[in-house]
């Protein structure tokens, strides 16, 4: 834990950010694989929101930056701020030591392109190896074991989200 006590870990912020469940015509979610560390895993996109972004604009450039494509709408957004801390092996090292997770405001959105629209290489540092598309119940099951409550909790916001869609179409 890079020789920090418990009670400095309490003291650590949260890093701020935002996160897409960005979903398809027939209701399933864009999941991609992760690069690096837990590559085996999956997860949504999210990332950091910039000094003086709104959670709104900031979840639509993390899209894009994290996907390629900026073909979606926003239909929904979580309640509060959902957090998750770090596991032990990452504090002191992810975001270089300064946060002990992170707090975000989480985004339902609407895919309005089409799948040849994305392009997980536009940016120079990819997130994800490769992408699909699965049902918002699978999510917490292909995730980081650090972050299952997190999603647990996103799919409590969205659960209705599928279903709505599908019947608009």
């Amino acid at each position: 834990m890079s020789g920090k006590s418990p009670k400095n870990l309490a003291d650590l912020p949260y890093r701020r950010g935002v996160g897409a469940v960005l979903f398809n015509k027939d209701g399933l979610v864009f999941a991609g694989r992760r690069i690096g560390r837990y590559s085996d895993s999956w997860q949504l996109p999210q990332g950091g929101i910039d000094e003086g972004e709104h959670p709104e604009r900031a979840v639509l450039r993390e899209l894009e930056e994290e996907t390629g494509t900026d073909k979606a709408e926003i239909l929904a957004e979580t309640s509060t701020w959902l957090s998750y801390d770090l596991p032990n092996d990452l504090i002191g090292v992810a975001w270089r030591g300064r946060y002990r997770g992170q707090t975000q405001k989480w985004f339902a959105l609407r895919f309005t392109g089409n799948d040849d629209d994305f392009d997980l290489n536009a940016h120079s540092k990819p997130e994800f190896s490769e992408w699909r598309w699965v049902a918002l119940e699978e999510l917490p099951g292909l995730i980081v074991p650090f972050k299952r409550h997190l999603y647990d909790d996103i799919l409590n916001e969205f659960h209705d989200i599928s279903a709505r869609i599908i019947s608009q179409t």
